[in-house]
């Protein structure tokens, strides 16, 4: 039995944020967390996420896009939403115990412009993840 804390990202599709933070989290601080994300649907793995974490180093090729897991979302130490429409729609978790927090991202799936410009919101998107990731390690909040 996995004795770390359960972090769980939420997001709608579990294709683009949640999947970034998941990656972050595992290299970052894998070793104190056991990490998991999920959506309130499975839009699959957007492959602009894919790319823009591979520039980062980080390979999440090989992740799925899931559905919100409720065993799972009760057993969560922290249950952080990426989006407002996650965050609204969340459902109930019973665990009394638990830390949920909001940390709100643009969503980079809906950047419009230049394929240039898709990939700079996508990195844009990507980097603020990954200081707010190093953050939460570094400080556990």
């Amino acid at each position: 039995m996995n004795n770390k804390p359960l972090v769980y990202f939420l997001c709608t599709g579990n294709s683009c944020r949640s999947q970034i933070a998941d990656g972050f989290l595992k290299a970052l601080g894998g070793d104190q967390y056991e990490v998991r994300s999920a959506g309130l649907e499975a839009h699959g793995l957007n492959p602009r996420a894919v790319a823009a974490m591979q520039e980062a180093g980080i390979d999440i090729s090989s992740h799925t896009s899931d559905v919100i897991d409720p065993e799972m979302l009760n057993r969560a130490d922290y249950v952080i939403t990426l989006c407002g429409h996650a965050d609204e729609h969340c459902p109930v978790i019973t665990n009394r115990n638990v830390v949920k927090w909001h940390w709100g991202f643009d969503d980079p799936a809906k950047a419009a412009g230049t394929e240039e410009e898709i990939t700079a919101k996508f990195r844009e998107v990507r980097d603020a993840i990954k200081d707010r990731i190093r953050e939460f390690v570094k400080t556990g909040k």
